[in-house]
């Protein structure tokens, strides 16, 4: 994790990139022998992980630089933060619900990371929802809804299909994995991910 941190360190403060030759072993593995159906970039992650807090502007830039039609998605993990982790994955599953998951993952990002909060229990989660304008008893049906209760277990699914061991993680068109250390800048990053949206094989 300490060499992730000094790359994604390096990200941040080296703006230029050089063309780089990508290449199987070095800046991605193959994690399956088929490619979904449609191109797509999953960003594996966790509130609890403090890399994934630093790589959330890289994650945002990498979105804006894929092609038009090219998803970008995000799959909490439950493996980080003991009990809290599923509830975690409950959380932000109910915030992209409600469509207020950008606010919502900053705050409890900011909460974790900057204020040091310790989140005990589903209250304290709810607590963030409603100081950023969700209605408590929206929040309640949502954590308890069908709808998330499918978003949690599809994300609980993707994380042991693709054997995600540690975050963040990037997994493209489902069939590639981004070695994130291989890199020197975000400019050769986002080079590197669309390169693997159009790799043919």
């Amino acid at each position: 994790m300490k060499k992730l941190l000094i790359g994604l360190m390096a990200m941040l403060t080296l703006p230029m990139a050089i063309a780089a030759d990508f290449k199987e072993g070095t800046h991605y593995d193959v994690i399956k022998q088929t490619a979904t159906a449609k191109p797509e970039v999953i960003e594996f992650f966790s509130y609890y992980c403090p890399h994934c807090f630093k790589f959330e502007p890289v994650a945002e830039g990498i979105k804006k630089s894929l092609p038009e039609g090219v998803a970008f998605k995000k799959n909490h993990v439950s493996f980080i933060g003991g009990q809290m982790g599923e509830e975690m994955v409950r959380a932000f599953a109910a915030a992209e619900m409600l469509e207020v998951e950008p606010a919502i993952s900053n705050a409890i990002f900011d909460s974790i990371h900057n204020k040091r909060q310790n989140f005990t229990s589903r209250d304290d989660i709810r607590s963030i929802f409603v100081a950023n304008g969700v209605d408590g008893k929206k929040f309640d049906s949502a954590a308890n809804s069908f709808v998330v209760n499918g978003m949690v277990s599809q994300m609980e699914k993707n994380t042991m299909n693709y054997k995600i061991r540690g975050v963040p993680a990037l997994v493209v068109n489902g069939k590639y994995q981004v070695n994130t250390g291989s890199v020197k800048s975000i400019e050769e990053l986002n080079e590197l991910v669309n390169y693997l949206v159009n790799l043919k094989g």
